[in-house]
């Protein structure tokens, strides 16, 4: 176990209370300041088990194990499922130290003192504090929730046995955890006794019960109440940066409770051992922190006693510490992402600290890391300097230089071009060592600055112009492709003389101009779906012209002109090639005709409708025999249904 660290119990009373003289007080802990521990018994420290106490500490027998029985005691760090977890598991001592050690006891079935020690070297006529860590480590659910709870007495006397003050904790009880108590009081020496014994009596029987720990023995001056301040500032602490000298003037305040006191300051370095400031003896203190102060923590104190006991370390109360703490500078790093392309964006970072100021070209400044700069010009480039503060507000600098390279400008020949499908155009770009096209469909090499652009759709070409910097820049070219036409005149047509007829051409490609040829008989020669009315059998020709100039295309189709409908009377089916089929052409003029042939027994062994088709004397595939078949045509533009009979002839 380390050794317990100086703290004081400042609690803020005016006025100090003395010793209580009766045999059983309630617990009073030192309410003004207290001086370091004269008598600071922590057990030491290391693996287990402890060492072993003095024989005449205590009357208990010594347990080099865990788990010590009634009358027993141990030294150990730790203590684990003792009596089948009826003891809480402890894993370190008061202050949490894994190798501190406590004392380990299971009270003896008669109450007994089970610590005795002799306290030397006291001040005479001067008020301690007594305290010490204790822990009931039984759990509340052990001994069937009835476990006897410590009961102890902290007697302080004289040498001779004359009590000077005692302190009894009453019943302490089980807790849900391990919950380490300081209980202590404070009392005052004769003006001639300087030893004193204390002995710690457990008042309650053993058994089921009565088990503690006992850790951190301290004897402590108590005296009136120090409240030190830094003038100037709120905290007990401030900061000097490196290099940067400075001053402090230090008070403190003293309440009432010595007759005649006499005031001493102290300084430590780096934690370190205290020592008095030879002729500061007043309740202010001024120190000078010159620029060459080495680095470190440095902490004052006041200390006081009455007059008689100034010279014993041993009679004083001291305040809690004022601490200057004299800072190394912040380690100042300032970096860019350059070198930057002019029109890029500069990237300015400093580490180091928590707060930044940028200066730099053209009056810049900025509080921000990284700090940036957006469509930079090479106007400003050069040195950047940045200031770094750190979190106790010291400060330091550094720079950066800037480069800034410059940008190529990338152009092209044109901006704006049109092919026809099928065409190519060259493009040409300037402004760079090296260039890159893209995309690079249609293009011939997408590296050089004058590829062969053939797109088939409307596409445009971005280059990326490179510097020898690696900087760089783009342009931009449209190929806009027209399509070159294609004519379709639509499928033949069949009408009666006298009748008409709309041709269904059609088109592709932009800007087209239609053409047919003849004109004769058509409602408008320069439509793409004219009606026509041509007396007899005619062919005519479809002609698509691009405006653009991406070329003409043509097409034919024919038109067969009948007189009337003939229907022919009979049919050979019989394989010579000659009449194999029964088919009427001009049912094609009626695009809404129905067809039906039937056997002398009225089954319909053939029907065509809306398509002209021959009938090759089969029914479901078979051959029909020789003979006379019934038709019946329905044109739905003319009243009569054509009637009649059709011969085949095998």
């Amino acid at each position: 176990m380390n050794f317990l660290v100086t703290r004081c119990f400042n609690f803020f009373n005016t006025i100090f209370f003395l010793l209580m003289i009766s045999h059983s007080v309630q617990a009073q802990l030192c309410q003004g300041s207290l001086g370091d521990p004269i008598v600071n018994i922590t057990f030491g420290s290391g693996a287990n088990p402890g060492p072993q106490l003095l024989a005449a500490t205590t009357n208990y027998q010594y347990y080099s194990n865990d788990c010590p029985n009634d009358g027993f005691y141990t030294v150990r760090n730790n203590t684990n499922a003792c009596f089948s977890n009826s003891w809480h598991t402890l894993n370190s001592d008061h202050t949490g130290d894994a190798n501190g050690y406590f004392m380990l006891i299971n009270a003896s079935f008669a109450p007994s003192a089970f610590y005795l020690d002799t306290v030397k070297g006291l001040c005479g006529n001067t008020t301690y504090q007594f305290a010490a860590w204790i822990m009931n480590i039984l759990m509340p659910s052990a001994c069937n929730g009835n476990g006897i709870q410590p009961n102890l007495t902290f007697s302080i006397e004289n040498i001779n046995g004359t009590v000077l003050q005692s302190y009894n904790t009453n019943d302490i009880p089980s807790q849900g955890s391990a919950v380490w108590q300081q209980f202590g009081f404070f009392f005052k020496t004769p003006i001639s006794v300087s030893d004193i014994v204390l002995r710690i009596f457990n008042n309650a029987p053993g058994g089921c019960g009565n088990d503690i720990a006992l850790d951190d023995i301290t004897f402590r001056p108590c005296g009136p109440k120090l409240t030190p301040a830094i003038t100037g500032n709120t905290a007990t602490s401030a900061v000097v940066c490196d290099g940067i000298p400075k001053s402090f003037s230090f008070t403190c305040t003293v309440s009432a409770g010595f007759n005649n006191p006499v005031y001493q300051w102290q300084q430590s370095f780096n934690n370190g051992i205290w020592t008095d400031i030879p002729g500061e003896t007043t309740t202010t203190l001024t120190r000078n922190f010159p620029s060459f102060t080495p680095i470190g923590n440095y902490n004052f104190r006041l200390s006081a006693s009455e007059i008689g006991n100034a010279s014993s370390l041993k009679c004083r109360v001291v305040s809690p510490p004022l601490i200057v703490n004299v800072n190394v500078n912040p380690i100042a790093a300032a970096t860019n992402n350059g070198p930057v392309c002019e029109g890029g964006t500069l990237l300015l970072t400093a580490t180091g600290g928590t707060q930044y100021e940028w200066t730099g070209v053209n009056n810049f400044s900025s509080t921000a890391s990284p700090a940036s700069i957006n469509a930079i010009l090479q106007t400003q480039a050069g040195k950047y300097y940045v200031s770094v503060t750190d979190i106790n507000g010291c400060k330091n600098t550094d720079s950066t230089i800037v480069i800034v390279n410059p940008a190529p400008v990338a152009t092209t020949s044109f901006s704006e071009v049109t092919i026809c499908t099928g065409d190519a155009v060259q493009l040409s770009a300037n402004g760079g060592a090296s260039y890159s096209w893209a995309p690079v469909t249609g293009l011939s090499a997408a590296l050089i600055a004058d590829p062969i652009a053939a797109p088939v759709v409307t596409t445009q070409y971005v280059v990326t112009v490179t510097n020898q910097f690696a900087c760089t820049d783009t342009a931009s070219v449209l190929v806009n492709v027209n399509e070159r036409p294609t004519a379709n005149a639509g499928p033949d047509k069949t009408i009666i003389k006298g009748r008409s007829v709309t041709l269904n051409g059609s088109a592709t490609g932009q800007s087209l101009i239609y053409l047919w040829g003849p004109s004769l008989y058509l409602d408008d020669a320069q439509i793409i779906q004219p009606i026509a009315t041509p007396p007899a059998d005619i062919n005519y020709i479809l002609t698509v012209e691009s405006a653009n100039g991406c070329g003409i295309a043509t097409d034919t189709m024919h038109i067969f002109v009948y007189s009337d409908i003939y229907i022919p009377s009979a049919f050979s089916p019989n394989g010579d090639g000659l009449n194999e089929t029964w088919k009427i052409p001009a049912l094609a003029a009626f695009p809404t005709f129905e067809l039906a042939v039937f056997n002398r027994y009225g089954q319909l062994v053939f029907e065509n409708k809306n398509i002209n088709l021959p009938w090759d004397g089969t029914f479901k595939g078979a051959p029909l025999p020789a003979g006379v078949y019934v038709y019946n045509i329905n044109l739905h533009l003319f009243p009569e249904i054509l009637k009649g009979t059709v011969m085949i002839v095998r």
